[in-house]
């Protein structure tokens, strides 16, 4: 990794940390889920970054990719758990980060969260095979007596790219990968109180182009226009000021030019926590951008 690279990837990571952490605390009894969304896409683009993905912001059950529609006027209630995931780029370089903020009384599912990530923090180094950080982290999070969900990983970055091939596991049961030096990668533990899986919901906010398939459409062309200023990366729906967007996303998404993100649940009822930082693999140990 040559110095500029390195100067991209901690300056992503500093407006990363400092966006994340001023706009957790604004997570608050009866604030809009729309305004923090908006305030975190207006801290990042203010401090000179990029968004890397629209933010998520994902309710109690739900683990990862929930994210406010247009109009959408849900508002932060007393007893939530509130998972803020973000991500910023400088020039293509990656940081990605979470915190869970706690309206209710889950202190203990926090810490378990918090814990694993500060385990799995502690083993990283060149050469180790991920599934050692999967066990370090489900062992913390079992020993305050919840569950690891074993099917969703944290993952290495690279320029424009979010999920660069290697995946970091919340369990030691699998993840035959191993880390070199130089690699990027976010770990990320969620600890739940239910079943320890994740299914994909019916509610999806976020796409990304994965086909340049022609369209016809104007408005399909405007919507994979606006796509593209995302260099690749995930893009909203709420972001999309264009007449008929929602009549079509679906013929986009048919044709191969679309992907989606589906909101991701444990069981109905059940609370996940996560917490997440980015790092860099070296011998000297991790360098994290995002702490």
């Amino acid at each position: 990794m040559n110095d500029a690279e390195l100067g991209n990837y901690l300056e992503a990571g500093k407006v990363a940390k400092k966006v994340l952490h001023s706009c957790a605390a604004e997570i608050r009894i009866g604030v809009l889920m729309g305004d923090i969304f908006d305030r975190v896409v207006d801290q990042i683009e203010s401090q000179g970054a990029m968004l890397s993905f629209p933010p998520n912001i994902s309710f109690n059950e739900v683990a990862a990719h929930d994210s406010p529609s247009p109009g959408d006027e849900r508002t932060f209630a007393a007893g939530d758990l509130i998972k803020l995931d973000i991500g910023t780029h400088v020039d293509g370089y990656i940081a990605d980060t979470a915190v869970t903020v706690n309206l209710g009384d889950h202190e203990m599912l926090c810490k378990a969260a918090q814990a694993a990530l500060d385990a799995a923090i502690a083993v990283v180094r060149p050469e180790i095979v991920v599934n050692e950080i999967g066990a370090a982290v489900e062992a913390m999070i079992t020993s305050y007596g919840f569950k690891p969900i074993v099917n969703l990983t944290g993952h290495a970055l690279a320029q424009y790219s979010l999920h660069h091939g290697l995946s970091i596991p919340n369990t030691g049961i699998f993840g035959s990968g191993i880390l070199r030096e130089d690699n990027v990668i976010a770990i990320e533990p969620f600890a739940t109180t239910g079943s320890g899986m994740v299914h994909e919901a019916a509610r999806v906010e976020i796409y990304q182009v994965v086909g340049d398939m022609p369209v016809r459409s104007p408005t399909a062309r405007k919507i994979l226009n606006k796509a593209k200023e995302m260099h690749g990366l995930p893009f909203s729906r709420r972001w999309l000021n264009t007449p008929k967007a929602d009549l079509v996303l679906p013929a986009l998404l048919r044709q191969g030019n679309l992907s989606v993100y589906h909101c991701l649940s444990d069981v109905p009822g059940s609370l996940v926590a996560q917490f997440e930082h980015t790092m860099i693999v070296t011998d000297d140990g991790p360098i994290v951008t995002t702490r």
